[in-house]
């Protein structure tokens, strides 16, 4: 252990992580089966759009002139509907075209006034434009894309907005990066599942559930294991197990000082470390490195300190997979309303909610503050990102961490 980087600034994980970036391959998804998932490939506009100049509204289309002085009456020469084939005639001054949302802009119109503020006459022969017309109501062709843009950047991670949009540039699917899957495996005597009844000294188990979550948010594939009782034997065939039919391992517990240890231990017997501690609060214990040539994370134990970890080193490390994709933590400049412990050599990341009602962001804590207490960090809306030195004191600024 002599050798390897030992207590070392966030910022000295974050590079080492990234020289370690998990390698993904790639899968073609049809446009259904897209929703979290990280692009692969730039994906190009296959058309303008839109396509053509349209009505952004039900209403009449006709040359802005006609209606610089309304009330102004014109003649309805004809109607137009979206996705029609008809004939479209030119619109001449003093005539009007009855057009439908979506529908293509006649030659000789320039403007479009909504129904609403029309007037038609009994017969459907004319209409009074009640107000001056809108240019702005033609959506132009190629205003949003055109054809051959790149819309799409690889990385990105697509929602149900940017799935709408790869049919709207006319693709049926896309080349998106393969889920990690990532097994998480808890260690300790003291672990129960929850729903049993729980024994003399026992604890529930709940690292695994929260950890799966994450990874979940993260856009890959938890596999969960059954929690490892603090035995170096069953700890190395479990992990031997979890080598093999993962991409990444996720412990929890175990990274620690303590005899009992036995993550860190066995690590440092056979594994290959490429750090261990971190200068974090809450968290400090996180060690990676490999096991048997996949990649391994050990979390501490603490539930909120686990929680905390995969925030500020796992989900970064795995978003380098997909260049930047997954789930992106957002970060936010906040003012404490309350003082705040601070150290003098590490990065605290503090519990807190954020009021957003004044001038500005306020920041206030969400009480005590263990590393075991998950409550904690169920009230919060974020983490503050105190620099070693920060003075912590009330009013002053820090980023923070939005969860």
């Amino acid at each position: 252990m002599s050798d390897v980087p030992y207590f070392i600034s966030y910022d000295e994980a974050r590079s080492i992580l990234e020289r370690h970036a998990l390698t993904l391959g790639t899968v073609t998804l049809p446009l259904d089966d897209l929703l979290h998932r990280v692009l692969a490939l730039d994906i190009d506009s296959r058309v303008d759009d839109p396509r053509f100049d349209n009505s952004a509204m039900d209403g009449f289309a006709f040359n802005h002139n006609d209606s610089l002085n309304p009330p102004s009456s014109l003649s309805i020469q004809q109607t137009v509907q979206a996705g029609t084939e008809q004939q479209l005639n030119t619109v001449h001054p003093g005539h009007a075209a009855r057009i439908m949302t979506g529908a293509p802009i006649p030659p000789g119109a320039d403007a479009i006034l909504p129904i609403e503020r029309c007037k038609v006459s009994d017969d459907g022969t004319s209409v009074v434009l009640l107000d001056e017309g809108k240019k702005h109501f033609i959506r132009k062709q190629g205003e949003n894309l055109t054809r051959g843009q790149t819309a799409l950047s690889k990385g990105t991670l697509l929602t149900p907005s940017s799935i709408g949009l790869c049919a709207t540039m006319g693709h049926d699917s896309a080349v998106v990066f393969k889920r990690a899957v990532i097994g998480i495996l808890p260690t300790g005597d003291e672990l129960q599942l929850p729903g049993t009844e729980l024994q003399e000294n026992a604890i529930y188990e709940s690292n695994s559930f929260g950890l799966g979550s994450l990874v979940q948010l993260s856009g890959h594939t938890p596999r969960r294991y059954t929690s490892v009782c603090d035995s170096m034997d069953k700890l190395r065939k479990q992990l031997d197990i979890a080598a093999e039919e993962c991409d990444f391992i996720l412990t929890s517990g175990g990274v620690s000082m303590g005899e009992w240890d036995l993550v860190r231990r066995l690590m440092e017997e056979e594994g290959d470390i490429k750090f261990w501690r971190v200068k974090i609060r809450p968290g400090s214990p996180p060690l990676f490195g490999y096991w048997k040539g996949t990649p391994l994370f050990g979390l501490p134990g603490n539930p909120a300190s686990s929680h905390v970890v995969f925030r500020m080193l796992v989900a970064p490390f795995l978003r380098a997979a997909t260049y930047g994709g997954g789930y992106m933590e957002k970060q936010v400049r906040v003012q404490l309303a309350e003082p705040l412990k601070t150290s003098p050599t590490d990065l605290i990341l503090r519990r807190i909610k954020i009021d957003t009602s004044g001038e500005h962001m306020l920041a206030y804590s969400t009480g005590y503050q263990g590393s075991g207490n998950l409550n904690s960090l169920v009230l919060a809306d974020g983490l503050t990102l105190l620099e070693p030195g920060h003075s912590g004191d009330i009013g002053t600024w820090c980023n923070a961490l939005l969860l």
